[in-house]
């Protein structure tokens, strides 16, 4: 097992070297000039590169790769080019609120995707497949910009069953908090919800049709325990396998999801920071993104271990 985690864990570190490399690079071949940003259009040539020689501009590209690594290892993330403000700032007041909305939706995924996709399989060929299909057709073909405006208009407006805009913080008053985030959580979990239902329903008709579940079940197990430690278990291989999949996409889907519902969150820190390009937002957004995606396959790698022992055997070979 140490072995396997130690393998792991340096891939993940050289993936998130390699893709700083990248992000640094990338972001310089923008077009457009931070210090000019930053120094205004009006700025005499003289202002422009004092700018310049503020930011470190001026040097050579290997020099300011090192000062932008050391700067983001000390938690530096550089100022707004647009307000000034740290990015630092800007992160902690942005990130908590995307946090909650995307942990909350996972649950709700989760939960849904897991109890639809087990009476799908258990009422095949009848009216809860039927309507489970529906529902997961429902949440992978329709956007969720739409489902968001309808919910809205419906829900929010009509029925004045939520709130259709604002935030509060979690830790000021929780129940009110998740009562405000309640819909757009709804929205943003019904593309994974569907994932997960129809992968649990093809993973557990799979193996609840295979030698050992019958072998199970001729030894006298009640139906019940072989559904809970055999179907299940064995399904819950693929849905770490989704979920580790979407929890990216949850990040890219809070930034319509966030904007629709007027959330203070990161997904629209990151849409304000394109249209304006500043800078260093974007790269302190791309970098978060990128060693999140690479914490979130490390969690699944090592969640595949603990599931089904052959992946950390064959893993350790």
């Amino acid at each position: 097992m140490g072995a396997y985690l130690l393998t792991r864990t340096w891939h993940s570190l050289l993936t998130i070297v390699l893709s700083s490399m990248v992000i640094f690079a990338g972001v310089r071949m923008l077009p457009g000039d931070p210090a000019l940003a930053m120094a205004g259009e009006e700025a005499s040539p003289e202002r422009i590169a004092a700018v310049r020689a503020d930011l470190g501009l001026d040097q050579a590209l290997w020099v300011q790769y090192a000062t932008w690594v050391r700067n983001y290892v000390h938690g530096d993330f550089g100022r707004s080019l647009r307000t000034g403000t740290p990015v630092t700032e800007l992160l902690g007041s942005t990130l908590p609120v995307t946090l909650w909305l995307a942990a909350y939706a996972l649950v709700i995924a989760v939960v849904v995707g897991l109890a639809l996709g087990v009476i799908a399989e258990r009422r095949r060929g009848r009216w809860p497949e039927l309507l489970a299909n529906g529902v997961a057709m429902v949440g992978l073909s329709v956007p969720s910009f739409w489902l968001g405006l309808l919910a809205i208009l419906y829900l929010s407006v009509r029925l004045s069953l939520f709130p259709a805009s604002g935030y509060v913080p979690m830790l000021e008053n929780p129940l009110d908090a998740i009562y405000h985030l309640t819909l757009p959580a709804l929205i943003l979990s019904l593309a994974i919800a569907a994932a997960v239902m129809r992968q649990t329903r093809a993973s557990m008709i799979e193996t609840m049709g295979s030698d050992f579940v019958r072998t199970a079940r001729a030894k006298g197990l009640g139906g019940r325990r072989v559904l809970l430690a055999y179907g299940l278990r064995n399904s819950l291989l693929v849905v770490v396998t989704i979920v580790g999949l979407q929890l990216g996409g949850l990040i890219s889907g809070a930034v319509v999801t966030e904007s629709i519902f007027g959330l203070p969150g990161f997904g629209k820190l990151t849409l304000n920071s394109v249209f304006t390009r500043d800078y260093p937002v974007i790269e302190a957004v791309v970098v978060i993104i990128t060693v999140g995606y690479v914490l979130i396959n490390l969690a699944v790698d090592v969640l595949y271990s603990v599931l089904d022992p052959r992946i950390r055997v064959a893993g350790a070979a």
